[in-house]
């Protein structure tokens, strides 16, 4: 019997495609069925081999379903639960890959409260710069990182279930507090895109732009890559997660005075200094070895 014998994926986008195609590479389920805010990316997704069905509704999506994952932007999780919401059978496990929990939970608890012992929220860390089924491929959550984040009501079987399905996709499975998830990728994630989404328009909206532009090179395409996301998904992680990213914004804007101080100065070591931690800090997350707290 495979681990899942029905699917559901809420968004089979570049997130739910993937997880579907890691699940049915890994043999672990056996039907899947796709739901959406319209009906082209769904049949695309199903020419695709990525869903073998389409729901007409919840109804239809959620009878007899075993597991169903919400990758839509967190947006728009608050009406999907309301919508899935009646439909949801006994013993169904939901979980969800959005990048913010403490605005997902809020509304798991305003709709699915008689169900909550079944619901596990969750985030992949794993994404890229194109959107949509096409650029779902079933390697993406290999060696990747998979949070949880699960409700004190969770049950133990649900719990093991997400974390079961998460591991045939190729990942690894930690847990956080939903406080602790939100406080984290606001710095190394939802600060670091607002920060290249700025920087782009920034310099997009200047009369020179076309000169700028020509002349970027590999430092700005690496700094601003990920300026090439999915804008609506990042409007809603921002909008969201607000109180944890205009903390890390401040903190980030102090850095800039104290730079901006020392370029006015021109304090050479000090920059030098500032550079030099920031290096070995670099390198040694790249290497997968401890970072040393600043001096």
């Amino acid at each position: 019997m495979p681990l899942i014998g029905k699917l559901v994926v809420c968004g089979v986008g570049l997130i739910g495609g993937s997880f579907a195609l890691a699940l049915r590479r890994a043999g672990v389920v056996g039907r899947i069925v796709g739901i959406g805010r319209s009906r082209a990316p769904l049949e695309r997704a199903q020419a695709l081999g990525v869903i073998d069905d389409i729901a007409d509704g919840w109804a239809d999506a959620l009878d007899g379903a075993d597991l169903v994952l919400l990758a839509a932007p967190v947006g728009q999780m608050d009406p999907i639960m309301a919508a899935m919401a009646p439909h949801l059978q006994p013993g169904t496990i939901v979980t969800d890959a959005g990048s913010t929990k403490r605005d997902v939970i809020e509304a798991i608890h305003r709709h699915l409260g008689a169900h909550l012992e079944w619901v596990v929220p969750a985030h992949p860390i794993a994404g890229a710069e194109r959107s949509g089924v096409e650029a779902a491929f079933a390697e993406l959550y290999q060696r990747r990182r998979v949070v949880l984040t699960p409700l004190p009501q969770s049950a133990p079987q649900a719990v093991a279930c997400v974390r079961a399905a998460w591991q045939a996709c190729g990942a690894t499975v930690v847990d956080m507090s939903p406080q602790e998830h939100d406080r984290v990728f606001a710095a190394v994630s939802h600060l670091p895109h607002l920060l290249a989404f700025g920087l782009v328009d920034d310099l997009a909206g200047r009369d020179n732009a076309e000169l700028l532009f020509s002349h970027a090179a590999s430092g700005f395409r690496d700094f601003t890559r990920i300026a090439g996301s999915h804008p609506e998904m990042w409007r809603d992680i921002c909008v969201a997660n607000r109180g944890a990213l205009l903390d890390e914004l401040d903190a980030y804007l102090a850095e800039l005075a104290r730079l901006r101080a020392l370029l006015v100065a021109g304090d050479g070591p000090g920059l030098e200094a500032v550079f030099e931690r920031a290096r070995r800090a670099r390198n040694a997350w790249a290497e997968g070895l401890p970072v040393q707290t600043a001096e």
